[in-house]
C-alpha cells in the first residue's frame, strides 16, 4: 500500500501530463518501483523488454552497438523520462537494440508491458505520452546523427559533456578520458588532446577523473 501511494505521488509530481486519474490509478497499482545504483545496467543488447521505465529520480544513458561491437552514446534519460525505444520493443516482442544504464542512483516505475498497449487505446493522455516521447527521442537521434556526420570532433564532445553535466545537474563530470572516448567512438588520445585543448581556452577545468564545465 505504501508503495502505490509513492507511485502515485511521484507519477502526479513527475508526469502532470498523465492527468486522468483512472490512468494514474492503474499506474499506482500495476506498476513496480525499481531502485539501481549507479553504473547498474538496467537493459541489455539482445534481451528481451518486459518493462517501461517511467524515470523517477537519477539519469540512464542510452548506447547504440554496431556490427563489430563498437558502442556510440545516443542519449540520457531524466527524470520525467521513459524510453521510446522501450516502447515499441515491448510491442512488437523484439529484442533490444539499445543497452541502458544508470549514470547515477536512479529509482523508476517499471510498467509491465502488457499494460502498455492496452493504455494507448483505453487513455488519451497515455497515446499522447507516448508519442510524445517517440518524437522526443527521434529528434535526439537525427541530432545525434547530424553531430557523427557534420560536426567537428571538439564539437561532439562539448556537447557531450553538456549533456552529461545536464544529467547529473551538476558542472563536475565524473568520468574518464577513456569512458569518453567510449561513448563518442573515438581514441582516447583524441579525448585528451581535445580535452586539454579546451583547458587552455578556459571551457574546461582537468582533475583526476573528472572534469568541470567552466562558464
Amino acid at each position: 500500500m505504501k508503495e502505490k501511494e509513492e507511485i502515485l505521488q511521484a507519477i502526479r509530481r513527475k508526469y502532470p501530463q498523465l492527468s486522468e486519474p483512472r490512468l494514474q490509478e492503474e499506474i499506482a497499482e500495476h506498476g513496480k518501483l525499481l531502485h539501481f545504483n549507479a553504473g547498474d545496467t538496467l537493459m541489455d543488447f539482445g534481451s528481451y523488454i518486459r518493462m517501461v521505465p517511467m524515470i523517477i529520480e537519477g539519469s540512464i544513458k542510452v548506447s547504440r552497438e554496431d556490427e563489430d561491437g563498437n558502442e556510440l552514446f545516443l542519449y540520457y534519460l531524466n527524470a520525467g523520462d521513459t524510453c521510446s525505444m522501450s516502447f515499441s520493443c515491448c510491442m512488437m516482442n523484439k529484442k533490444s537494440d539499445i543497452r541502458t544504464v544508470a549514470e547515477d542512483d536512479t529509482t523508476l516505475i517499471g510498467i509491465p508491458i502488457q499494460y502498455v498497449d492496452e493504455w494507448m487505446s483505453r487513455f488519451k493522455s497515455w497515446q499522447q505520452f507516448v508519442m510524445q516521447s517517440y518524437d522526443l527521442r527521434m529528434r535526439e537521434l537525427v541530432q545525434t546523427i547530424d553531430e557523427i556526420a557534420f560536426k567537428r570532433m571538439d564539437e561532439r564532445l562539448m556537447n557531450y559533456l553538456e549533456k552529461k553535466s545536464e544529467a547529473a545537474q551538476s558542472k563536475v563530470i565524473n568520468s574518464t578520458h577513456q569512458q569518453i572516448a567510449f561513448d563518442l567512438n573515438a581514441s582516447r588520445e583524441a579525448v585528451s588532446r581535445l580535452l586539454k585543448q579546451m583547458e587552455k581556452e578556459g571551457s574546461v577545468q582537468l582533475g583526476r577523473n573528472k572534469i568541470t564545465l567552466l562558464d
